[in-house]
Order: structure tokens, then sequence, then C-alpha cells
């Protein structure tokens, strides 16, 4: 690895785990918090409503504004705002202190996290990106892995408090590392302004979408405060569609808006993400409620979807190469399916090696389609626009599993049939994965370098005579 892309590998690998570490932490923390603070159980509950509604609602404004400003001030700025918020956390008087703070958290975690996956498409060319997005989505699953096992020894020994106060130091190195980023200076000329009005909009309409499929199962598809929500956010969207497309420069720009790829592999990710965490969902009501395992035991039974999840993430790297990214998106969404459908056979769930060797095929599979979407979602960036992408595609991943626990919620947690329709869901995938590239990496760059029409436009840059030389730019650019 180059020295010029080693220190952008590191911070993006680094900021995507401390949001990674963070969420999983959380859950070990929240009784003790809510037992210390003489918090309710839905007040409790708000500490991660509220930063899940403020990383939603923002995250493809924040791309956007890494975009216009550059990726390395956004993260930078994200990591201090985030590592604020946390130590403000640790000393928080209040259940009210804590969700207000969090919702700041979910701000900042906006802002990093586009711009972990920008400076990997400005570090790396379209074809070389898998293996740098493995390694990241390796990162993330021994991250999530490891929150409960690090969040409850500092619960037990220090108090909740300290899982917070933890991310200050964790942040001051991702902020060291991301200040070491050298990224080609931006173009010249005066960049697309950003859209207040189109910002303001989209925010509005996630905010409020993903604020009721949260309440979905508590209130149900049918409960008056679902159906006025879900009508809100029709009515929203329908206004912002309608303004995006008469805007001069759309929040979500035309060309990334048009491109096929990022839509299907945006596409890919939502409906997977759904139908993995509505699985687990289920998954863990029958390990706890029906087998009566304790939390550690349950989570142990579903440690080796991590496993599977960190070693079939370089497997992933080789498939996509030599297969291209819809036949090894497809193989994915077909192994993570055969996963879900596996677990409602009678029997599965209840014998320790079967329902482990059926979570393992979960996380291989969604292994595949991770690495496989996010390096062509990535990778298909138009210039200029890699921050918005990301923002569409982390977007996807947080909205997703919000949809697939409702589903599950609304179906029942109790039976086998809901594991069933989630496998169903899960193989809907297999439709905007037709919109990936087909060909293999190393097909598409023999194609750049002879022929750019047949392949997608960030293809049709490789083989050129070598670019003028740039000014390393320190404040992160936004273009390339």
């Amino acid at each position: 690895m180059s020295r010029r892309r080693w220190p952008a590998f590191a911070a993006s690998v680094a900021g995507a785990s401390i949001v990674a570490l963070d969420g999983t932490v959380l859950l070990v923390a929240q009784p003790r918090m809510g037992a210390d603070l003489a918090a309710s159980p839905a007040a409790v509950q708000w500490t991660s409503t509220g930063y899940l509604v403020a990383v939603a609602a923002l995250l493809v404004v924040a791309g956007r504004l890494g975009d216009r400003y550059g990726h390395i001030r956004l993260l930078v700025t994200g990591v201090a705002g985030f590592a604020a918020a946390s130590a403000g956390i640790a000393y928080a008087p209040g259940i009210g202190a804590v969700i207000a703070l969090r919702v700041v958290q979910g701000v900042f975690a906006a802002l990093l996290q586009p711009a972990t996956l920008a400076l990997l498409r400005h570090a790396y060319p379209p074809e070389a990106l898998a293996r740098p997005v493995a390694a990241r989505t390796a990162a993330i699953g021994i991250a999530s892995a490891a929150g409960p096992v690090v969040g409850g020894a500092l619960v037990a020994h220090v108090g909740w408090r300290a899982v917070f106060a933890i991310n200050v130091p964790v942040a001051l190195v991702v902020a060291a590392l991301a200040l070491a980023v050298r990224l080609p200076a931006r173009p010249r000329g005066e960049p697309a302004r950003l859209d207040l009005a189109g910002a303001a909009l989209l925010a509005a309409t996630l905010a409020l979408g993903v604020h009721t499929l949260v309440g979905i199962p508590a209130y149900g598809w049918l409960g008056a405060r679902t159906l006025f929500g879900l009508a809100g956010t029709a009515l929203l969207g329908t206004v912002l569609v309608r303004y995006e497309r008469r805007a001069a420069d759309p929040i979500v720009p035309r060309a990334v808006a048009r491109s096929a790829t990022v839509t299907g592999a945006t596409a890919v990710l939502l409906v997977t993400t759904a139908a993995l965490f509505g699985t687990l969902f289920v998954a863990s009501y029958l390990l706890q409620d029906r087998l009566r395992l304790d939390p550690l035991a349950a989570g142990l039974r579903v440690l080796p979807l991590t496993v599977l999840m960190v070693l079939g993430a370089p497997v992933a790297t080789v498939a996509l190469r030599r297969l291209g990214a819809r036949r090894t998106a497809g193989i994915g969404v077909l192994v993570l399916a055969a996963g879900t459908a596996t677990l409602a056979v009678p029997g599965v769930i209840g014998d320790a090696w079967a329902s482990g060797g059926t979570f393992g095929l979960l996380g291989a599979g969604f292994a595949a389609v991770m690495v496989t979407a996010t390096a062509t979602v990535v990778g298909d960036a138009p210039p200029g626009y890699a921050g918005v992408v990301g923002g569409l595609k982390q977007t996807a991943m947080n909205v997703g599993p919000t949809v697939g626990i409702a589903v599950a919620a609304t179906l029942g947690t109790a039976g086998h049939a809901t594991l069933l329709v989630l496998a169903g869901v899960a193989v809907l995938a297999l439709l905007p994965a037709r919109a990936l590239p087909s060909s293999t990496v190393d097909d598409r760059s023999v194609a750049a370098q002879g022929d750019a029409g047949r392949v997608p436009p960030w293809h049709a840059t490789r083989g050129r005579s070598a670019p003028p030389t740039r000014t390393p730019d320190r404040g992160g650019a936004g273009g390339r």
C-alpha cells in the first residue's frame, strides 16, 4: 500500500469502526443508564431513536457538504463533534441531557460517515477498491462484535459513563489519521452551491420516515401515528422530488440520480439489511424467549455471523474480481436468503451446531453483498460526488434495518413463518442487483483502455495518460 493511500485507508477504517463500536456498546449500557438516571424504558429507547433519526436525516446532506468543502474537513469536524458529544454524555446529569447529546452525536456521526467512503474513492482507482472495502467491512464486523464485550467490561467495572468517555481518545486518533491524508487538489472553478431548501426537505423527509418506521413495532402499521407518519413522509417526498427536478443544483446531483449502478447498489443494500436485521430481531426472541438462553449465550450462538462476515470479506474481493459485481451480489443474496430460510426449519434454532452454521451463512452472504455493493456504488461515483454517493449508501444501511425490524415485529417474533417472509424479502434484492456491472474487473479495465463507451463513466478514465501534477490538498478536496 502506497504512502499516499495508507493514511486514507486507516482514517476510513477507523472512522467507520468508531461508529460501529459505539452502536453496539450502547446496547449494553442502556439498562444501567436507565437505572442510574431513574429513566423510563421509553426515555432510554430515545437515546437510540434520537441518534438514528439524526444520522439518517443528514447523511446525504453531509456527503454533499463534503463534496463542496472537502471530505477531510468533514471527517475531522465529525469526529471532533462526536468526541465532544460523547464527553458531554459521560457527565450528563439526567436522561434529557443524554437524549439531546445523542442527537448531537448523531449529527456529527452523519458528517463523518460519508467522508470515510469518499476518502477511499479518492485514494484508490475504481478497479482497486474491492480490497480496501473488504478490509473496511471486516473492521466494521470486528468492531460491532467487540462492542458488547468492551461495553460489558466497562459497565461492570467502571460504569456506563465510561462507554461514552472511551470515544474521546479513539476520535482523536481518527482525527490525527485524517489530517495526515493528502488528496488531489480540487479543480479550479466555483463549486455548485448547496441548496439549503432541498437539503431541509430531504432531511425532514428522512427524519419523519425513519421516526415512523422505528415506532411501527409499538404502534403497528395501521396505527394512527404510523398512518399519519407515512402520509407525511409521502407528502414531503413528493414535494422534494418536484423541487429537485426544478432546482439548478439539486441536493442529489442529476449525474448521481441517473446512475443505474448507484441506484441498484443502494437498493441492494437497503433490501438485504432489512432482511438481515429482521432475521436477527426474530432470532433474538427465539433464542431468549423460546430457548430461555441468557443474553450472553444467545450472543455466542450468533457469533458465527460476525466470524464469517470477517472471513468472507476477502473472499468476496476475489469473487468480485473473477465473477463481476452482478454475479457476486446475486450469490451473496441467495446465501443470505438460504440462511434465513434454514433458520425457519423446525429444530434448527434449537441446535447449537445447526444454528451456528446457519448464522455463519448469514454472515458470509451479507459480506459478499456489502463488499460488492459498497465497492460498486463508491467506484461508480461521478467525479466530485463521492460524498453524496457515500451518504446514499450509508442512508440505505440505516433505513434498511428499521424496515426489516418493522416487518418482523408486525408479522410476529415467535413464528417461523416470519423468517420465510424475510427470506423472500432477501430474494427481492436480486432485482436491483441486475443493475450492477456483469463484467469482471479485468474485463472492465481492458474495455476502459480501448472502448470507454461500453463501460460506466468512471471506468472510462482508465488507460489515459498520466494527469498533470497536482498540489497536495491538506484540507480535503471534494473533487478529483
